[in-house]
């Protein structure tokens, strides 16, 4: 019997600060900084999730909308967006802090697939996500259309099989 865990049990949450020592010559954190954060707080929600060891499998998004200065209170959230077999697709936010004015600001976000592996470091089967809020089901959606373009443009599945690419384009065009 397969069980179902919610994205909320898989929630990874890392704050820290900005140190010069991982900035550069601009005094902004290096990008390499911020993915191996990303990185970290994505494998333990994969981790949380499938109850495994998990390995990076890959990086299928990154954005980097706003640089982080030397000093800032950063906050990485990570969790679960979809499951296949398994592998796990990881929605990663990134938040600054103006402790200054109060409040805080989305600078960045990634998407990260993991691989659930035993004993041996052989993939294994993971429990299912069920998507409970508006924004878990638009990314559990999402994560398919992701999942079938990457198999595409690796040509391991014929675009005329990438169905919920299809559906996405037919929205498109009309």
């Amino acid at each position: 019997m397969v069980k179902k865990k919610k994205v909320f049990e898989s929630r990874t949450i890392l704050t820290d600060t900005v140190l010069p020592s991982e900035t550069n010559a601009l005094g902004n954190m290096f990008g390499g900084e911020l993915l191996a954060r990303m990185d970290r707080a994505g494998s333990i929600a994969a981790q949380r999730h499938s109850g495994r060891v998990v390995v990076t499998a890959s990086v299928n998004h990154v954005a980097f909308k706003k640089s982080i200065s030397q000093g800032s209170i950063v906050t990485i959230e990570a969790s679960v967006s979809r499951v296949f077999t398994t592998s796990m697709e990881v929605f990663i936010d990134v938040w600054v802090e103006d402790y200054v004015r109060g409040g805080r600001v989305k600078s960045n976000e990634a998407i990260y697939t993991f691989v659930a592996v035993d004993d041996h470091g052989h993939p294994i089967e993971i429990d299912e996500i069920e998507p409970e809020t508006d924004l878990e089901k638009e990314r559990y959606q999402g994560a398919l259309q992701r999942r079938q373009l990457s198999l595409v443009l690796a040509g391991k599945l014929k675009p005329h099989e990438a169905t919920e690419i299809k559906v996405l384009f037919d929205k498109l065009e009309s």
